[in-house]
């Protein structure tokens, strides 16, 4: 019976099989890897704005004295942001953070330049239009939670509303209504020093919906809360968006928090970079 032998020829032509299914397989499974790449791209891709420009600045200066001593916040910034948006304003201690949020919601007034909200300028606007504008327009959210603590939490809520004259009883009905929009219906009866950190904080964004504002500016809202609270600070935020197409700039230092924004601004040394 003749011997039935391999020659090399055929040994190579056999392992080249697997080394082309290696290959196919290889090519698959990169093919497979780029497709999940882009669909989570695609996932959490940024908001594209589509709506108006809600605030514009355009070459901002803001310069403060101190003793003799001139200090420049801010150098010529321009930036535009839009309907629907949530934006973060990140940098450095001293970077100009902070002075910008106040001069985007015209709590204070820039040494040159002009910033316009819902095409407003508000730069150049009486201290007393401002007020009522900022009463009408603006919800102001910061680090430090500001609630009284001598109020019940739903008198702190409502009296957001009396610089707008808004009746006690339109008040204590949307103060109600907010409470159970940001979890705490449960709360109304409690004074601030009976609740959580997080829940100050929460209660603090009730207040700054009560008048129903189309932009929020918050300055470091999680600032004071651990990484849990915070997140669940952003996740409110996203849900205010959604719900009420509400224009959000959060200034933080939270690189975690940056990321959950549409888009970031980063400022150093006063300058948009």
């Amino acid at each position: 019976m003749p011997e039935n032998r391999i020659s090399q020829e055929q040994i190579d032509a056999f392992l080249g099989l697997f080394d082309y299914d290696a290959q196919m397989a290889i090519a698959a499974i990169q093919e497979r890897s780029e497709q999940v790449n882009r669909l989570s791209t695609e996932s959490k891709s940024k908001f594209i704005p589509t709506g108006k420009a809600v605030i514009s600045v355009n070459n901002l200066e803001k310069a403060y004295k101190i003793g003799k001593q001139k200090i420049h916040a801010l150098n010529g910034v321009s930036t535009t942001i839009y309907e629907g948006e949530i934006v973060a304003i990140t940098g450095a201690s001293g970077s100009g953070k902070s002075t910008l949020l106040q001069l985007m919601g015209g709590l204070d007034k820039p040494s040159s330049g002009t910033v316009t909200v819902n095409d407003n300028l508000i730069s150049h606007m009486s201290d007393r239009k401002l007020s009522n504008f900022r009463n009408r327009t603006i919800g102001f959210v910061f680090q430090f939670f500001y609630l009284q603590p001598f109020l019940k939490l739903e008198k702190n809520l409502e009296i957001a509303g009396m610089p707008m004259r808004t009746k006690h009883k339109k008040r204590i009905e949307v103060a109600a209504k907010l409470a159970t929009a940001v979890g705490l219906s449960d709360r109304l009866k409690h004074y601030p020093k009976e609740i959580s950190g997080g829940q100050l904080q929460r209660a603090a964004i009730a207040r700054a919906l009560l008048n129903n504002p189309k932009i929020i500016l918050a300055d470091e809202p999680t600032g004071n809360l651990d990484s849990a609270n915070g997140r669940t600070i952003i996740d409110l935020f996203e849900q205010i968006r959604k719900d009420f197409n509400t224009t959000i700039v959060i200034v933080t230092h939270d690189p975690i928090i940056a990321r959950r924004a549409d888009r970031i601004i980063n400022l150093v040394d006063g300058k948009i970079v």
